[in-house]
């Protein structure tokens, strides 16, 4: 018999958010990682706010939100809102009720800059890298480093003298005129710079982004995010390294864009073998290093480190950043790189 329909909905539902998501789906094991970083990050969460007056929105809603917007690729906060609105997922996962009212979009940028003050990306990278630590995920001595142009929040018009003498044409054509670094800058986001990734490439405004992974499962130990130049991949990549301590034979991975006696000098000042692929002339690693059996495995290795960028850029909305200011552009790295490492997680954990 053929069945109909009911166009009168029921006025209760007796179905929990809980029994909804079934129970082999990857956000459970994705959530369970979330909380448990969250978790540790509690005590930091409760100095943020002031012990009386309105409550605010609980700032895990916040951070598990702006997660969803990374794991689903996400263009705008205003969509997310709109996701969480009606996906009962979402709903789920942030810690909304069925019935509870979604915040505005403009929350979002009303607590950025608390987040930001109080270091919540680098506190949710550090929880999550020490629930790989715990369960021996992530090797202490071996590592590769590389860097990406991040293509900032800002159009080739908005570079201007900086003199503010102006263009005749007001920016729209410019060709023929002599542009640089120097005596101009973008009127949008004046701490981009404009660069170019080769020959015969167009220049563009940009960041640029520095990873440190380490080589057992290729997750991402470190970040940091410097003005676009081939000098400051050198000086990042020294930095991240600096930063974990000396133990006995480390080494770390790089390209050949590395083989500059400022890197490998910087290396072996802190005890650490540079791997770097050696260039065919002018080059500073030898034989030495090059003819060890561990060169040719940290030079298998260190390829991995394309898969981070690559997921952050198509995945995690980093191809085309959407905010402006080196400081928003590094918070938003190392949140996106905390969410691909949990994500990797899923994977490693099950």
């Amino acid at each position: 018999m053929r069945g109909e329909s009911d166009n009168q909905t029921s006025l209760f539902s007796y179905v929990s958010l809980e029994s909804r998501i079934p129970d082999h789906h990857p956000i459970r094991k994705i959530r369970a990682v979330v909380d448990k970083a969250l978790a540790e990050m509690a005590p930091e969460f409760d100095a943020m706010y002031a012990a009386s007056g309105r409550p605010s929105i609980p700032p895990e809603q916040l951070i598990r939100a702006l997660l969803l917007q990374i794991f689903f690729t996400i263009r705008s906060e205003r969509q997310l809102v709109e996701r969480l609105d009606y996906d009962l997922m979402f709903r789920w996962f942030v810690g909304l009720g069925m019935d509870d009212p979604v915040w505005n979009h403009s929350t979002f940028s009303k607590n950025r800059d608390r987040l930001m003050r109080h270091n919540i990306d680098e506190l949710l990278f550090e929880a999550i890298k020490k629930q790989a630590y715990a369960k021996k995920l992530m090797s202490r001595e071996h590592f590769s480093v590389d860097g990406t142009l991040l293509e900032a929040c800002a159009l080739i018009k908005s570079f201007k003298p900086k003199d503010g003498s102006g263009d005749d044409d007001d920016g729209q054509n410019f060709h023929g005129q002599k542009r640089s670094n120097k005596t101009h800058e973008s009127s949008t986001d004046p701490e981009s710079r404009l660069f170019r990734k080769g020959k015969g490439k167009e220049s563009k405004l940009y960041h640029m982004g520095h990873l440190l992974t380490e080589n057992r499962n290729g997750l991402i130990v470190d970040t940091e995010v410097t003005a676009a130049g081939t000098r400051h991949e050198w000086d990042a990549g020294t930095t991240m390294l600096a930063g974990l301590g000396v133990r006995p034979g480390m080494t770390v991975g790089a390209d050949k864009g590395y083989d500059t006696a400022e890197f490998v000098d910087g290396c072996r000042g802190l005890k650490i073998t540079p791997h770097v692929a050696a260039k065919v002339s002018g080059g500073v690693v030898d034989g030495r290093t090059t003819l060890t059996q561990g060169y040719a495995i940290s030079q298998i290795k260190r390829k991995r480190i394309e898969e981070c960028f690559g997921w952050m850029k198509d995945i995690g909305l980093m191809r085309k950043l959407r905010h402006i200011g080196r400081a928003k552009v590094a918070w938003q790295f190392r949140f996106t790189a905390a969410a691909y490492n949990i994500t990797r997680l899923k994977v490693l954990l099950a």
